[in-house]
């Protein structure tokens, strides 16, 4: 049985969970409920994380007290037993609110263990439980027990299936290492000793596999930009494969490659301005890349860039005992050995995500902080650029050959790509052979994308680049 110290619920607390209603972490019961009941709710929420389940209450969240509290404290004791492994939890607390009387008892997050009740794996999820699925389940079991999904051994895999150039490259880099390679991918949880001898875990092949995909598909990174604030036919898209270290340059130089430069207005100057801040969107990259769920399969690391922003996808959810609310401060590795490598390899620092120094270069840039987000199944992390406010900022050129452009309007976007702006004029000298009012349809249809921006009336008209 695992003792688990939590603060008791306050009347405070209590009131602010009534206001918030029932939901992931808020549970309310009316009086009178059986242990079994109360066991399910209790194991629900230990199964997600954590939260608060309060008896006297109606689901609406009025309060209606209970009749007799130390019965209802009696019941919650004998529940608790009832859950396996049977939850050890503080007595729940007996508090006056509008002059009835509730019981409520706090359940952390972070606990060590899936709970059932009578082989019934139960969760939380909105104002519900809901068995979790065996694929939840088994996710569960890994992220809550020692030995996580990183550290297995596939059976077919074996020393020769690691590139052993990227092996001396990386210990090359440990100075204070004074053994072979070998002894050192032991050391970092990158191989194992089995029943058939030494063999690479799944950390070695996702850091070091000749052919990492082979045995884990869904371990790549597809890159996309699209031209517009939402998806559409146009666009550029890259498949990252390779071994980790290699997605996480792949998928910055993506990024470098698609952003767009340009000129921003700040007081009475203009300066030059990437789309985005580099660091950051490394930043993102890495702990996509050091903290996904690798158990989850046919899903696989998203880098979406759009006009406005760039969106980094991850599956699995946050491990361990992290949370949106404490993200900024706990730490909790689902791949250690993962992490242990890429920090000596100086592309993560271990001692956390990187999460803090995002939001602080975003503020040097005058950028809003960027947002962070549980999906049901994965992680986003929303980074906002410059995008919006740059003038004149050319879009890569990988981006024409999607957009389904006639010769001439290729040559005006490389006109503009080199001179930031281009005239009526300018474009009829580009295309002498083409009329007037071919060209100003031509003009027309890229204003009409998105593509360019008009500015000016008549003869002073010019456009740029939006």
């Amino acid at each position: 049985m695992s003792k688990i110290q939590s603060n008791r619920p306050t009347a405070s607390q209590i009131e602010a969970g009534l206001a918030a209603g029932a939901g992931d972490n808020q549970i309310f019961l009316n009086d009178g409920p059986t242990p079994r009941k109360i066991a399910e709710q209790l194991a629900a929420l230990a199964n997600a994380q954590g939260g608060l389940l309060i008896i006297g209450v109606s689901a609406s969240g009025a309060v209606h007290g209970v009749k007799y509290p130390d019965q209802i404290q009696d019941r919650i004791s004998s529940a608790l037993m009832l859950i396996d492994p049977p939850l050890i939890l503080p007595q729940a607390e007996v508090i006056s609110l509008d002059g009835a009387q509730v019981c409520a008892v706090r359940v952390p997050g972070g606990l060590p263990n899936a709970y059932s009740m009578n082989g019934q794996y139960l969760v939380r999820a909105g104002a519900r439980n809901r068995p979790l699925t065996p694929d939840e389940l088994r996710r569960l079991l890994v992220n809550r027990s020692e030995a996580s999904y990183e550290s297995g051994v596939l059976a077919d895999a074996t020393l020769d299936d690691l590139d052993q150039e990227q092996v001396h490259g990386y210990a090359e880099q440990i100075e204070s290492f004074d053994f072979d390679a070998e002894t050192l991918l032991l050391s970092r949880g990158c191989l194992a000793e089995t029943d058939a001898g030494v063999r690479p875990t799944i950390a070695g092949l996702l850091l070091f596999a000749g052919d990492p995909q082979r045995w884990l598909r869904s371990a790549e990174i597809t890159c996309v930009r699209y031209p517009g604030r939402t998806m559409s036919d146009d666009f550029v898209r890259q498949d990252i494969r390779g071994t980790l270290p290699d997605q996480i340059r792949r998928a910055e130089a993506f990024v470098s490659t698609n952003m767009r430069r340009g000129m921003r207005i700040r007081g009475l100057s203009r300066e030059e301005t990437p789309e985005y801040p580099i660091s950051v969107v490394r930043e993102a990259i890495v702990n996509a890349v050091a903290h996904r769920d690798y158990s989850i399969r046919g899903d696989n690391i998203r880098v979406i860039m759009y006009s406005d922003r760039l969106e980094v996808y991850s599956p699995g959810r946050l491990p361990g005992h992290v949370t949106l609310a404490n993200l900024l401060h706990e730490r909790y590795s689902r791949n250690e050995a993962v992490v242990h490598v890429l920090s000596e390899m100086r592309f993560i620092e271990r001692l956390g995500y990187g999460i803090d120094r995002m939001i602080a270069v975003c503020e040097q840039e005058g950028l809003p902080a960027p947002t962070f987000e549980e999906t049901a199944a994965g992680f986003l992390v929303v980074i906002f650029g410059h995008g919006p406010d740059l003038v004149g900022a050319p879009p890569p050129t990988a981006m024409w050959s999607h957009l389904n452009l006639n010769l001439r309007q290729e040559q005006a976007l490389t006109f503009l790509q080199q001179n930031r702006r281009i005239t009526n004029s300018d474009y009829q000298q580009l295309c002498p052979d083409a009329s007037p009012e071919t060209l100003r349809r031509d003009f027309a249809d890229l204003v009409d994308r998105g593509i360019l921006l008009k500015i000016g009336e008549k003869r002073a008209t010019y456009y740029v680049l939006k």
